[in-house]
């Protein structure tokens, strides 16, 4: 009488990218011989396959490939005897899943695990070390592979490469150079236009509505109308076509259109585990002028201004007051609110301190200024300093001295921070490649896990120590390109007006810093008006 035959469940596996697939349905012919030789050998076994599972372009150490969750339910459910694989990595190369299931939920299973290649066959108990040795080694494999890819993309985004998958909206990926951008012309003016409006005082959901109303379309269904595979990580619903004050936001904040690339802002939990997390800052790649700029940096520094000065869109008109966040009281140092006395002929907008409302503050200064006086005041003073100030060729003489003066002073402070930027960097590089060894010397051996553990504390400080340290060069590097900017936006600003017949947005948040206003003087009823340009004194 015949014994009952086996069943079986073939596993195939292959993670790198085939290149000769004849279409991205087909199996890759590594994927074919892999199948070929199971079969094979199934069937001089007189094994049944029951199932034969294929995950193609699916990584080892990734536990949710989509035939492999059906091979584990088939074990399971008591479907097979056997599971036959050509080797034990093309079932997983985490070391946690082969003691998990080839070790403990197989026997528990009464489940059968087979390689072919290296042997490993769970029905030998003196094959388990083999098969242990052979998870480990894996597990090795997987982890440099991952070292090397990081720092590999460390590098490109280094060497001011692009590396995300798809190009930021308002440019396109150079055809003959897939890490190259080059600006689309139809959205780069749509990303113009949404700098302007910001500029000019508009808010985040006043700027979705406008382009909404233009019919203009999101950057998604852009993208995809171009043919491209992209899907929006945070949209919500599949509906969802229309601008929101989120997509703003980001394109306002976002350093590409002024020809920047900062990279590396996210990455996963380690090679095991694909959640995207936060990375800190220090760990951001930063590279200047890699591509072509749409936002030139005047317009750029206006709207960042704008945006840090947290200021609040009015109601009344829709959009963020000229003189919002600008006005202060120079007696108690709150700010000026703005306000509307009602009239039966309308409304007249002014400012009052709202330390008069505060019992902390007990401020006196307790009288309003009508916002058209105070606007005529600040558009007289700037003109004023414009005629003081305006010779193209003085401006060019003095620009020249004040740029000289700097670069003395930081060129060598840059160059000494960048040295030592890249010293911390490759210490924290061999930091890890000595506890990395360490690590191997503990699996091996050769020294304990108390000793492991301490060395591993005072890596990990002196690491933290580094990143600390660099946080603070990066910061001050950023402030010396602050200051090289900030002197020729004054020698810019003077050049680009003559005369100014109108007060807007746009000229006070490059004119004004902030405008002090002290208490009304109780017998002639004036009352000091400071006004503080926040251009640089060139003389």
């Amino acid at each position: 009488m015949s014994s009952i035959r086996k069943k079986v469940d073939i596993y195939v596996r292959l993670s790198d990218e085939d290149r000769y697939k004849k279409s991205k349905d087909d199996d890759s012919e590594s994927i074919v011989n892999q199948k070929s030789m199971l079969l094979k050998y199934a069937l001089e076994h007189e094994w049944e396959v029951i199932n034969v599972y294929s995950d193609d372009d699916y990584s080892g150490a990734d536990s949710t490939r989509p035939a492999f969750q059906k091979l584990l339910k088939d074990c399971e459910n008591g479907v097979v005897d056997i599971v036959l694989c050509k080797t034990q990595s093309r079932f997983s190369r985490d070391m946690e899943v082969i003691e998990k299931y080839l070790h403990n939920k197989f026997i528990e299973w009464g489940v059968r695990f087979v390689s072919i290649v290296d042997n490993a066959d769970t029905s030998i108990e003196s094959n388990k070390k083999a098969r242990q040795i052979n998870g480990l080694i894996n597990e090795w494999y997987l982890e440099d592979l991952s070292a090397n890819i990081r720092k590999s993309l460390k590098n490109k985004r280094e060497d001011g490469l692009y590396l995300g998958s798809f190009a930021p909206y308002g440019y396109m990926k150079d055809p003959s150079n897939k890490n190259k951008l080059l600006i689309d012309p139809v959205a780069a003016e749509t990303v113009k236009l949404i700098f302007n409006l910001s500029k000019s005082g508009l808010g985040y959901i006043r700027i979705a509505n406008i382009l909404n109303e233009k019919g203009i379309i999101t950057p998604t269904n852009y993208k995809k109308a171009n043919g491209s595979k992209y899907v929006c990580r945070t949209a919500k619903f599949k509906e969802k076509t229309k601008w929101s004050q989120d997509t703003i936001y980001r394109i306002l904040r976002n350093e590409v259109y002024i020809g920047n690339l900062v990279q590396g802002k996210r990455t996963y939990v380690s090679y095991k585990n694909h959640k995207s997390i936060i990375n800190p800052k220090e760990k951001w790649t930063y590279s200047y002028g890699t591509h072509e700029a749409i936002i030139d940096m005047d317009t750029w520094n206006a709207v960042k201004k704008r945006l840090e000065s947290n200021t609040k869109i009015s109601r009344s008109i829709g959009q963020v007051y000229m003189l919002s966040r600008k006005v202060y009281c120079k007696e108690c140092g709150c700010c000026f609110k703005r306000e509307r006395y009602h009239l039966k002929d309308g409304h007249i907008p002014y400012l009052k301190c709202k330390g008069r409302l505060l019992a902390s503050r007990d401020c006196d200064n307790n009288k309003a200024i009508r916002c058209d006086r105070l606007e005529k005041i600040i558009l007289d003073e700037i003109n004023k300093q414009l005629d003081l100030y305006y010779s193209v060729d003085e401006l060019q003489r003095l620009y020249i001295l004040q740029k000289k003066s700097l670069d003395s002073v930081t060129l060598s402070k840059s160059d000494a921070l960048n040295n030592e930027k890249k010293l911390l960097e490759e210490k924290i590089a061999k930091k890890r490649d000595h506890y990395k060894s360490l690590y191997e010397d503990k699996l091996e051996g050769i020294i304990s896990q108390e000793d492991f553990m301490i060395f591993k504390d005072k890596f990990v400080k002196e690491i933290e120590e580094y990143n600390k340290r660099l946080a603070i060069i990066n910061d001050e590097l950023c402030t010396i390109k602050e200051k090289e900017n900030n002197i020729k936006t004054s020698k810019d600003i003077f050049e680009k007006y003559r005369h100014i017949d109108k007060l807007t947005k746009e000229i006070v948040d490059e004119f004004v810093d902030v405008v002090k206003i002290g208490k009304v003087n109780k017998e002639d009823k004036s009352r000091d008006i400071d006004i503080h340009l926040n251009i640089i004194n060139l003389d």
